[in-house]
């Protein structure tokens, strides 16, 4: 009986050791919810940074852009890296969160590509700009986004007053001149682009197009403009549930992402798709 006792002794001691490892564990990780490209990309970039100062760094990558809010909100993510500051408010707004930016990292200029139109035929004098079908996204800020590259590139008119900083719908499209402006799931463009005929344009988040092996630099007819308050408007940022703004899990991994390191990475990897925004000390 003494000798069972024993047993069962060291074999919840065992356990106990276990749990604590694991427990141990789990608190010096930090796990981050991200798109495929670049975000999941870049995060690869600071592991081993992260691994030196004790760090584990878990990456779960998400192909849509609510899921990776709502595990967050519900805490089974640290962080989150896919979206611009505009979505998060208007995430926050809908969806009753209170989910808060703590830095920026990139920009992806959006992109206007077209089926079977190639950029010299857009650059050509002859190139309508009537009667098309044009894929936008459908999310509040990124649909914004997309109709004011429509706009510039002359294929709508949005009525007087509006700016970049409100939330538009096709409601206020003034003026479509005979196009036929389609509000889709962002994740689903670059597909339901590729099924269309020839002719059809679409406005595409950077990401999603470097998802489909598209260069904003060769394929694109026409790019956001990266020089103005766009690139910090739209800056991709980390994310993290209000309250966790200055946790020693944050405090690490924005140490890790704004770094020489980083900097260099997206400047080199994505020919101009994916700008840093963040600066160097």
């Amino acid at each position: 009986m003494k000798k069972l006792f024993t047993v069962i002794l060291v074999a919840l001691l065992a356990l106990s050791v276990l749990f604590a490892f694991v427990a141990c564990d789990n608190s010096h990780t930090i796990t981050v919810g991200a798109s495929q490209t670049p975000h999941s990309e870049i995060l690869q970039v600071i592991e081993d940074n992260l691994a030196e100062k004790g760090w584990k760094l878990k990456i779960k990558v998400f192909d849509d852009y609510v899921t990776p809010n709502t595990s967050l909100d519900e805490g089974s993510l640290d962080a989150n890296y896919f979206q611009h500051t505009p979505y998060l408010d208007t995430f926050n707004h809908d969806y009753h969160t209170d989910l808060v930016s703590v830095g920026k990292v990139h920009y992806e200029p959006f992109g206007l590509y077209g089926e079977g139109v190639s950029k010299s035929d857009y650059a050509a004098a002859g190139f309508v700009k009537t009667g098309r079908t044009i894929l936008v996204p459908n999310d509040g800020s990124n649909l914004t986004r997309a109709l004011f590259l429509l706009q510039d590139e002359g294929f709508i008119v949005l009525r007087s007053g509006v700016t970049p900083t409100d939330t538009l719908t096709v409601e206020d499209i003034s003026d479509d001149k005979g196009n036929e402006i389609s509000p889709v799931a962002a994740e689903t463009i670059t597909a339901q682009l590729a099924e269309s005929p020839d002719g059809t344009l679409a406005v595409i988040n950077g990401n999603y197009a470097l998802q489909a092996g598209l260069s904003a630099s060769e394929d694109a007819l026409a790019v956001e403009n990266a020089s103005g308050d766009a690139a910090q408007l739209y800056a991709n940022v980390i994310a993290v549930k209000r309250g966790n703004e200055q946790t020693e899990k944050t405090k690490a991994l924005l140490e890790a992402l704004f770094s020489q390191e980083v900097y260099d990475y997206i400047s080199s990897q994505y020919n101009g798709a994916v700008l840093p925004v963040f600066s160097v000390k």
